[in-house]
């Protein structure tokens, strides 16, 4: 419980393939030869950020689902990222938390990327999803979430102890934006104590949108852990709580802050 490993998938995704992109990605996966307890992919993993939701959309026991139980079993590992999913007439950007023994969980990305049409697409999502894997809380959001910091905000449960320990974004965010994405990743583990993991794509879209991966982690005091840029890479890395705890000890910040109710 000391301790949380985590694997980091800078993909280059292939545009609105399924096929291929789960063929990759399970190599990518495959690859890995640490022993990990998390693998993070990045948002719409399956297809890249599209906005053909009606042709691309899966329900939940379809076969992106059928790949995430198959591969967290195979792997022995949480695996999480987001896929186009259909429930009834509603689409949404949805992130799963998918554990070995094919139990799961659901965020739907609450921001949908109005400049990009996301929000003419898809349904937004009303709820957190905080995960726990080895006593470890993790806050799970998608992308564009990351400009938004209430939503994202670390606030203390009913025992006294912050919400959770560790906030993952997955992502397929811009190259021309990334000062934004660097910045706002440290902003958000500082103000909120926690340790951040960012996971973005690389490569260019169908849309001749070019993204540069960047892909972060961060500790509880803005101290960068990992950055790569550019490339594929697979990395792989230990969290330790107590430096997490260290830091929230030495610098008890979140007890005082502000108490924000957000209306749905």
């Amino acid at each position: 419980m000391s301790t949380l490993t985590l694997t980091l998938l800078q993909a280059d995704l292939r545009w609105e393939d399924k096929e291929a992109n789960l063929k990759h990605l399970g190599e990518m996966i495959g690859a890995i030869s640490e022993k990990t307890e998390v693998i993070v992919l990045p948002e719409m993993f399956s297809t890249g950020f599209s906005m053909d939701a009606e042709r691309l959309a899966e329900p939940m026991d379809g076969p992106t689902m059928d790949w995430l139980k198959a591969t967290a079993a195979e792997k022995r590992t949480a695996l999480t990222g987001s896929f186009i999913a259909r429930e009834g007439e509603s689409f949404y950007n949805r992130l799963v938390w998918m554990l070995p023994n094919g139990q799961y969980g659901v965020y739907d990305k609450r921001h949908l990327f109005g400049y990009a049409g996301e929000d003419r697409h898809y349904t937004p999502g009303d709820k957190r999803l905080i995960a726990s894997i080895k006593g470890w809380r993790l806050n799970l959001l998608v992308c564009y979430d990351l400009r938004f910091p209430v939503w994202a905000r670390n606030r203390m449960d009913q025992t006294g102890q912050p919400e959770y320990d560790v906030l993952v974004y997955v992502a397929n965010w811009p190259e021309r934006r990334t000062l934004a994405w660097a910045s706002l990743l440290q902003a958000r583990a500082i103000e909120n104590q926690c340790y951040v993991v960012g996971v973005n794509r690389v490569g260019r879209d169908g849309k001749d949108i070019g993204y540069a991966g960047d892909s972060m982690v961060i500790g509880p005091l803005g101290d960068i852990f990992y950055h790569r840029s550019g490339v594929e890479e697979t990395h792989t890395l230990t969290l330790e709580k107590a430096h997490l705890e260290e830091a929230r000890g030495r610098y008890p910040f979140l007890r005082d802050a502000d108490e924000f109710n957000i209306a749905l």
